[in-house]
């Protein structure tokens, strides 16, 4: 069975930002750097891959040039389905210092990484059958940057907010 892993694309910060995220999840580590010679095309020494597991998930980011027609776009987006809404706001709160807070739980970090942090349940009340209340939910979601779980229920079951 294939692994997909995503693959970070940064000039030259991969080695500072998987340290970084390394250090913003639980059960994370570095698991190797292969570093750029003196034939290139990156400054001989500087890393070149970096390979790394958050929470059990691997990763790769990668210094080099931004594949031709993807100048300007975030070099991946990643999910996060948060457990709590403890670990939403604890994840929104590391991983949006130095970067820029978006809506409905969009994020991006000081290294250009867009992230949707996302609480678990979110799916059943924007996803649910009965049409207004899941429109209630989305309603309060729109109105939100870190988005609150218990908010959205209490929409979703037309509690005054």
């Amino acid at each position: 069975m294939s692994q997909i892993i995503p693959y970070l694309w940064f000039e030259h910060e991969a080695e500072e930002a998987a340290n970084f995220y390394v250090s913003v999840f639980k059960n994370s580590r570095i698991d190797g750097i292969s570093r750029y010679g003196e034939a290139g095309p990156g400054p001989e020494g500087s890393a070149m891959v970096v390979e790394f597991q958050l929470d059990g998930q691997n990763f790769m980011a990668l210094n080099g040039m931004v594949p031709a027609g993807a100048e300007g776009q975030p070099p991946i987006a990643m999910f996060v389905n948060c457990d709590t809404q403890d670990e939403v706001d604890a994840l929104w709160d590391k991983l949006s210092v130095g970067g820029t807070k978006g809506q409905c739980g969009w994020l991006k970090d000081k290294y250009g990484i867009s992230w949707n942090v996302v609480p678990q349940g979110l799916g059943d009340l924007l996803g649910s059958d009965d049409r207004e209340r899941a429109k209630r939910a989305m309603q309060a979601m729109l109105e939100m940057e870190k988005l609150d779980i218990n908010q959205m229920r209490r929409a979703y079951d037309g509690a005054a907010r």
